[in-house]
């Protein structure tokens, strides 16, 4: 069984996302070759939220990005609504992304900052030609309005005029304007101050209600993916090595990876002591992976054979599967 296994993939009779044995490495020629997906499967249900949590190189932008095809993957497939993405003729595939859209990490990077922010969220439907000019007017504003931005200053201004939680809004008025299926977002709140995360993250849920949305959620602080996603999958240098629902994996940690993140997420109390796990060493180079486990170089609980068996997903309970030789659990109940 190659990469991490597909014991944790489910059978759904509405797929949005089905990702099968995702591989994507960079460099070619004499240059080293960077393994920065390695055998990745997931899949997302309609309405489903999943979030992709993992250190800095991890691989889980990368993930989200070779979703969207830019760049498409070394090997495997992804599954949208049943079609694959990576088959497609550039034509079909452009049309497919009016469908699957992404927000990014940096929202003023990511607005032309010559443009009116009004211009900016109404220029995929004049791309597309959708509707009249005043309907599409009205589609922007209504946007706009749902968001958060008023759309009379957002008719006049630019984004160099808006805060960087306010342009992070724009940046999803504009993912929303084509009304996608499935709506990828890339650490949207890692730039953002954490008072301003919170209104972000509350918009996110708000909006996936109204626009029926399904969400992958990426990002490298677990708690800030608690509340908003309904599963979880956590990733090490290219692979998954956990995934379950977002209360089981955050009350029943199995992998010890998971365990260290949890341990990190500080608490915001000064009288409390921080006890927890920390990671020892620096994280290995995705050029030259370990061999078997690839966490085994920073893992208390390692031996022989994590040096050299690369370990497969398997069920610790109800939707929850680790890829551990020696997980922290090994059959648990979710409470209710």
């Amino acid at each position: 069984m190659s990469g991490a296994g597909h014991a944790h993939l489910r059978e759904l009779n509405d797929a949005v996302l089905q990702v099968r044995d995702l591989e994507v490495t960079f460099g070619s020629g004499r240059a080293p070759r960077v393994q920065a997906v390695s055998g990745v499967s997931f899949d997302i249900a309609r309405g489903e939220t999943l979030g992709i949590v993992g250190e800095s190189g991890c691989g889980k932008s990368t993930t989200g990005r070779a979703i969207m095809q830019m760049p498409p993957a070394t090997a495997g497939s992804v599954l949208f609504e049943g079609d694959d993405l990576g088959a497609m003729s550039p034509s079909e595939l452009r049309l497919a992304r009016t469908r699957v859209q992404m927000i990014f990490q940096d929202p003023i990077s990511s607005l032309n900052p010559r443009r009116r922010v009004r211009d900016s969220v109404a220029e995929p439907l004049d791309i597309w030609s959708r509707g009249t000019s005043a309907e599409r007017r009205q589609v922007v504003d209504d946007i706009l309005a749902d968001v958060g931005i008023d759309p009379e200053r957002a008719a006049v201004a630019r984004p160099h005029e808006f805060s960087g939680g306010q342009c992070q809004r724009i940046s999803i008025a504009r993912a929303l304007v084509l009304s996608p299926t499935l709506l990828i977002c890339d650490e949207p709140v890692s730039a953002l101050d954490v008072s301003v995360q919170a209104q972000v993250l509350n918009l996110l849920e708000d909006l996936k209600a109204r626009y029926s949305l399904t969400m992958m959620f990426i990002a490298h602080d677990l708690a800030v993916v608690k509340n908003i996603s309904d599963r979880v999958a956590v990733m090490y240098l290219g692979r998954l090595c956990e995934i379950a629902p977002s209360r089981e994996l955050y009350e029943h940690p199995a992998h010890h990876y998971t365990r260290v993140l949890l341990d990190s997420i500080p608490v915001p109390d000064p009288e409390v002591i921080a006890v927890g796990h920390e990671l020892v060493g620096d994280l290995p180079s995705p050029v030259d992976p370990p061999s078997g486990c690839r966490f085994h170089t920073r893992c208390p609980a390692a031996d022989d054979q994590c040096r050299t068996e690369e370990p497969v997903m398997r069920a610790v309970g109800e939707d929850h599967y680790v890829a551990c030789h020696h997980p922290l659990v090994t059959s648990v109940a979710i409470s209710t």
